[in-house]
């Protein structure tokens, strides 16, 4: 290997003996090995963290499989590259036999039409598809071609997984450098590193050839802190700050400061975070913290939501910005968000009570003989569209599960529930 091959490249795993981490795939019983030894490869699609060894499963399994490997980004390819690919896989396929391993990386970059390009070929089975991304298919590749794909789950490395990498990107350092550093301390390359091993293994490659040339052969946090401070990113949408700062966004929102809220997100957009990430992240605030308090607030982060999928970037960011401002300056309740936890408690401390009689459904004579649907009244059928009934399981009858917020919005609910159940809300 070149002396200028960088050490992660040097480290990169080829065989899947040599994966560190990733043992519920890579294991004994993992499902990729047994897929490999079985020889039943199907369309992939890797979801995980940055530098937990997507693209090299993807590599090892074409190199095991004995398949031909071609390899596109999201980020630089389109359709035209996307069909090139597939008409000389097509020509492969006739040679050997074998469907060759088309691998996309960041294939949640792709868009609805770029995506849908793939499923001719994936259906016919002229390719099989291998996908990377870091976001959560079920959002970003299209059910269509989800369907037809397993999806496996890579986590983010272990603290005592990432210390044994550190202490084998030192010994493939000094061995191909000729070196005799020593990491006395091990902290801040793992801290930095944020789980992500190529970022772990560039971390201690960048430290060591700093005082590669120096007297200084123990290498400790403070030696770490002074080469990487400088080249720290002011935002790593994949690290702690990615966690930190939607974490105040978040609050800053629930808080009802637009303030605090616009310089968060700011934060965000400026360190590069997934516009969509943002837009899901307000989505579930609107139900969770304003709720009933102004429900027109997920009316219209739903809308934010659909509108920055379609517009992108810079634009994007003045419907985030106003979106996250509505929500800010909402009322707020977490009536209902309390209500449906205590609802799940309720039935998994009580089981599965039946429904009553009076509530069952009864499209059979027989059914209607066990009196199912029996003593039912037809709400339409009073005055007002309501009539006092039990709508809850005989052992629960007289339950109060929604309490109503103290709101506007909620205070009305709450005469109105009063008005027309007496016995639970007085």
């Amino acid at each position: 290997m070149n002396h200028n091959t960088p050490l992660a490249e040097k480290l990169r795993p080829r065989t899947l003996d040599e994966v560190l981490g990733q043992e519920h795939l890579t294991g004994k019983n993992g499902t990729i090995r047994k897929m490999l030894e079985n020889d039943t490869l199907n369309s992939l699609i890797f979801w995980g963290p940055p530098g937990t060894g997507k693209t090299t499963l993807a590599e090892i399994i074409s190199e095991q499989s004995g398949r031909k490997f071609f390899k596109l980004s999201a980020v630089s390819s389109g359709v035209k590259d996307v069909r090139e690919v597939i008409d000389e896989a097509k020509k492969q396929n006739l040679f050997s036999g074998k469907s060759p391993i088309l691998f996309i990386d960041e294939i949640h970059r792709f868009n609805k039409s770029q995506q849908d390009s793939l499923l001719h070929a994936v259906e016919k089975g002229w390719i099989v598809l291998i996908g990377a991304t870091t976001e959560n298919p079920s959002f970003e590749v299209v059910s269509a071609l989800l369907s037809r794909s397993q999806v496996y789950i890579l986590k983010s490395l272990s603290y005592e997984k990432l210390e044994e990498l550190t202490d084998v990107a030192l010994r493939k350092y000094n061995e191909t450098e000729n070196t005799a550093f020593i990491i006395a301390e091990k902290e801040a390359f793992i801290q930095y590193s944020g789980g992500d091993a190529r970022k772990l293994i560039n971390s201690v490659e960048n430290v060591l050839n700093n005082f590669k040339n120096s007297r200084k052969k123990t290498i400790t946090n403070k030696d770490v802190l002074s080469v990487l401070q400088e080249n720290m990113a002011l935002y790593d949408k994949n690290g702690e700050q990615h966690y930190d700062i939607i974490s105040a966004f978040i609050k800053s929102m629930r808080g009802s400061d637009p303030n605090g809220t616009l310089y968060w997100l700011a934060r965000m957009l400026a360190g590069g975070e997934d516009i969509k990430f943002i837009a899901r992240r307000m989505l579930i605030l609107a139900a969770e913290d304003i709720g009933l308090a102004n429900p027109n607030a997920l009316v219209m982060a739903n809308n934010c939501f659909q509108a920055v999928n379609v517009i992108g970037n810079p634009e994007a960011r003045i419907i985030l910005s106003e979106t996250a401002v509505y929500l800010a300056v909402s009322p707020k309740s977490n009536s209902t968000y309390t209500a449906i936890d205590e609802a799940l408690a309720l039935v998994k401390k009580t089981g599965n009570l039946p429904v009553p009689l009076h509530l069952r459904n009864a499209p059979t004579k027989l059914m209607k003989d066990l009196d199912y649907g029996k003593d039912y009244r037809y709400a339409h059928a009073h005055e007002g569209n309501f009539v006092d009934q039990e709508f809850l399981p005989e052992e629960l009858a007289g339950v109060k599960i929604y309490e109503p917020g103290h709101n506007s919005t909620e205070n009305k609910i709450r005469e109105e529930l009063k008005r027309k159940w007496k016995d639970k809300y007085q």
